[in-house]
């Protein structure tokens, strides 16, 4: 069976992880994320990342959490801005709405918001009649791979303060972000410039696992409260404690980021002349525009994903993960070579 780039989340965890685990499996341990596994990991994580003053919680899943944690920021007659290829937008069902927020959206451009888009979104939602937006969603890496620069985000963070509006960083594949080539933002900035942001572990080599990060811990009062009552709070919370602190313990979770996108560089140098790229993505995602024969063709033999398509082509996207080498690549640029 060929190697699949389905998505980067198929393998179970690194070995690194499970072994972390294993080595933990004769303890007991205070359950609700109270343990002090988590307790190190959060240390670990603000010290990453040069909040001191922050406070972490880890919760299951990016949907949950996005979900919990702007239903907990926003009031009932609030909204959060979004881009329109965001996955509040596209890839939750209707998660965030279901806490009873509107998603208000714009076009936004590589899959990134830009501060004249938060200006925008709060000079038409001018008065009572209409939704408040009160936080704005971004998420690096976005929805279609690409990275904020440094530049964008101080932007889009002058604009937040200059409309009171929280800004929460989706971090799914903030580890992707960080490790790409030609990314110029920190840790550190991100810390410094968002309220709230997550670091993904379910789809950065952990079984799951998203570790929810304040950078006030005064901001985040009762959080834990707003996740139980959101069915959030895992029993065995110590279990993402253990993989988050396993991570950051000597930067194995940049380490894994950084696998990812090697390889997908890999493919992109190998198939360059070779495929027509969609969209600007430096991540562990690869769009390719192909003829719907050779496009379908490809998603059967490798479990890519059909991204979008029209009468003639289609668009497929490619993701690499922690455990793929590059010798796992090698039918899938085979495949290309053939088309040419």
């Amino acid at each position: 069976m060929n190697h699949r780039f389905t998505n980067d989340y198929s393998e179970t965890a690194h070995p690194g992880i499970l072994k972390a685990i294993a080595d933990a499996a004769g303890e007991q341990n205070t359950g609700y994320g109270l343990d002090v596994h988590s307790e190190h990991a959060e240390k670990l994580i603000l010290e990453r990342f040069g909040i001191p003053g922050g406070k972490v919680f880890f919760l299951q899943g990016g949907t949950q959490t996005n979900a919990t944690v702007l239903s907990f920021l926003l009031k009932p007659y609030e909204a959060v801005l979004a881009c329109g290829t965001g996955h509040i937008n596209v890839h939750e069902t209707g998660a965030v709405e279901g806490t009873g927020h509107k998603v208000f959206t714009c076009p936004g451009a590589d899959g990134k918001l830009s501060a004249e888009d938060v200006h925008r979104a709060v000079a038409y939602n001018r008065d009572e009649h209409m939704v408040k937006i009160r936080a704005v969603y971004i998420s690096n890496a976005t929805e279609t791979g690409t990275v904020y620069t440094a530049e964008e985000l101080g932007a889009i963070r002058s604009a937040c303060d200059e409309h009171g509006l929280f800004l929460f960083m989706d971090g799914a594949r903030i580890g992707a972000a960080l490790t790409s080539e030609g990314n110029d933002v920190t840790p550190e900035l991100i810390g410094e410039i968002c309220d709230v942001f997550y670091v993904g572990g379910t789809k950065n080599g952990m079984l799951f696992g998203e570790a929810v990060v304040f950078g006030n811990a005064a901001q985040a009062e009762y959080f834990r409260h707003h996740v139980k009552n959101r069915g959030a709070m895992a029993a065995k919370g110590f279990v993402a404690g253990i993989m988050f602190e396993r991570a950051f313990k000597d930067d194995l979770y940049f380490e894994m980021a950084e696998q990812a996108n090697r390889t997908a560089d890999h493919i992109r140098k190998s198939i360059t002349g070779k495929a027509e790229f969609y969209g600007n993505s430096t991540t562990n995602q690869i769009f390719v525009k192909l003829g719907k024969k050779e496009a379908f063709e490809l998603i059967e033999k490798f479990g890519c994903e059909l991204w979008s398509e029209d009468e003639d082509s289609a668009v497929v996207r490619i993701v690499t993960s922690f455990a793929t080498k590059e010798e796992d690549c090698a039918e899938l640029i085979g495949f290309f070579n053939r088309q040419n």
